[in-house]
């Protein structure tokens, strides 16, 4: 019997059905327009086997020096074949001369560890439905305001203190795929929160403001807008909004390690990150 035909190939816009597909049988909920948003953004490779996707991994560049790899994922009945391996070889070959960050599950860790990746942090992932919620508490100098297309340079500039990335191109796409608040404190922006369809409901993220009280209060007026639908937040541990968030029903369900490949972007501040665009992208 002849051995079944492997083959590997950059990734496309049409691959988000055989993506989605993919995903699902490893019991990820990421909808059709999940992964067309991944992959409008990103680049990578799948792995077909007489024309079924059974491996897929995406990257994402940040400027010249930065990317992220995420998504990969190899079908449940041919795990164990170096499919994963094989991936990870291409991407860091693609990404040469960057540094790279992911967000492992415990059973990747060890796969990226060989590859030279260092556990920096670690993301924890919260989600339920949401109760009845009180409306932020503003303080006198302070206002929310829906974002708009015009208010981009704004957005990137607080992102890009908050992560120490150039992730415009990022922002820009999700600004046309969902909604986006400001927060100002005497006219001055603090601090913005996203909300999107995603998976089985609603995500909110990126978050990224000058504090805790901004950032809590960005969280509570996106939650307000969703009250009773679910939601996924993923936030940085050292954030410390675990247990508020915890508190108001968005139980922790998951955590992931965050590892780097190289020396970890540098976050100049004086803008935190929150809340992730979602654990492929950071």
């Amino acid at each position: 019997m002849q051995p079944l035909q492997l083959t590997l190939r950059p990734t496309v816009l049409s691959d988000a059905d055989s993506c989605q597909k993919l995903s699902a049988a490893v019991g990820w909920p990421h909808r059709r327009e999940d992964w067309e948003f991944a992959l409008s953004l990103g680049q990578g490779f799948t792995l077909s086997i007489e024309d079924k996707v059974v491996g897929v991994g995406l990257w994402w560049g940040f400027g010249p020096s930065h990317a992220t790899l995420g998504t990969i994922i190899v079908a449940p009945d041919q795990q164990g074949q170096g499919i994963g391996k094989l991936l990870m070889e291409r991407l860091i070959a693609a990404t040469e001369g960057r540094t790279l960050g992911l967000v492992a599950t415990p059973q990747g860790e060890p796969l990226y560890a060989r590859y030279g990746f260092i556990a920096i942090d670690e993301v924890r992932q919260h989600q339920g439905d949401w109760p009845e919620l009180a409306a932020p508490v503003l303080a006198a100098n302070e206002v929310m305001r829906p974002a708009a297309a015009s208010d981009l340079p704004l957005l990137a500039q607080l992102d890009g203190e908050a992560t120490g990335l150039p992730r415009t191109a990022v922002l820009e796409a999700l600004l046309t795929r969902g909604h986006v608040i400001l927060i100002e404190r005497n006219g001055t922006p603090a601090g913005f929160g996203f909300l999107r369809r995603h998976g089985r409901g609603w995500l909110i993220g990126p978050v990224a403001a000058l504090d805790d009280a901004a950032a809590c209060n960005l969280i509570a007026a996106l939650l307000a807008a969703r009250r009773g639908d679910f939601v996924r937040i993923d936030v940085p541990a050292r954030t410390g909004l675990g247990a508020w968030l915890s508190e108001r029903g968005l139980p922790l369900v998951a955590s992931g390690v965050v590892m780097a490949r190289g020396a970890a972007p540098a976050a100049p501040g004086p803008a935190h990150r929150f809340a992730l665009v979602n654990q492929a992208m950071g």
